[in-house]
């Protein structure tokens, strides 16, 4: 969605969610949430960490908010190129 200069992507799920005490911390690289609540053993923790830096690449930004049992959102924002 186009919002003045930038534009806004958002992505949003109903899955488990992440506690607030996690949200500081999913975008360090190698970082994987409570095991308690995965489902496996799948990833390296490094796919937000990549995200969050092809996004600072092209002057973005990214904001996360989630709860447990209440799924999570994820906003990136870009840019807008004359």
């Amino acid at each position: 969605m186009r919002q003045g200069k930038s534009v806004l992507v958002t992505v949003k799920d109903n899955g488990v969610g992440i506690s607030e005490h996690e949200l500081p911390l999913v975008f360090n690289r190698f970082y994987k949430g409570d095991s308690s609540r995965s489902r496996g053993d799948h990833g390296a923790g490094l796919g937000l960490s990549i995200a969050c830096w092809i996004v600072d690449q092209h002057q973005g930004t990214v904001h996360i908010s989630s709860g447990v049992g209440c799924g999570t959102t994820v906003m990136i924002r870009f840019p807008v190129i004359s």
